[in-house]
């Protein structure tokens, strides 16, 4: 049995087009408060996407302790600062704003917990440079994209029109979308959880 412990539904998306069979339980992490917690004690933002990936499979394992369980979670970095979700449009947009022109990476990353224990782990960074789009474009991207910028990081969704906000991406995209995927089907794979 495989456990998603999240309630992305993007990444529930990525293993139910890979074909995993799974199930979903959140995890109940109050993840503001751990990364405000983690960051405190000097974390980076690749050791907060990490420990909060490995903090939710953790938690979900101890209920189901027979279950592969899959935490995941990503964070923004942009010159060594971490950024959290935009919490309005205005924050969208000054988030943008900052990453325009810029080079940013994304820490993803997902730890595996089987009876209480995390027993697989990796952490994937893509880069990502975005372009120096104009000001009449952010405007339109954000309007035509109010609900999705809420949603994501980096207020884009590479799937979609986030695309045309970059000039160049370094890594991959599954990774990009928050589940470094191919990784964790190789490690599906090895366990008997998926056909080899």
């Amino acid at each position: 049995m495989i456990v998603l412990a999240s309630q992305s539904a993007s990444r529930a998306a990525i293993l139910r087009g890979a074909g995993v069979v799974f199930e979903t339980a959140p995890s109940g992490v109050d993840e503001a408060a751990e990364k405000q917690r983690l960051v405190a004690d000097g974390a980076d933002p690749r050791g907060v996407a990490e420990r909060l990936a490995e903090l939710k499979a953790l938690t979900v394992s101890a209920a189901r302790p027979a279950a592969l369980v899959i935490g995941a979670d990503q964070t923004l970095e942009l010159d060594g600062v971490l950024y959290d979700k935009a919490a309005s449009l205005g924050d969208a947009r000054a988030r943008l704003s900052a990453l325009r022109g810029q080079r940013h990476v994304l820490h993803a990353a997902v730890s595996v917990a089987r009876g209480g224990e995390a027993v697989w782990r990796v952490l994937e960074s893509p880069a990502m440079a975005m372009r120096a789009f104009s000001d009449a474009f952010l405007d339109g991207y954000l309007e035509r994209n109010r609900v999705a910028v809420l949603g994501s990081v980096g207020c884009y969704q590479l799937e979609g029109e986030g695309a045309q906000l970059f000039e160049a991406i370094e890594g991959d995209y599954f990774a990009i979308l928050g589940l470094p995927l191919l990784p964790l089907l190789g490690f599906l794979r090895r366990q008997g959880a998926l056909a080899a």
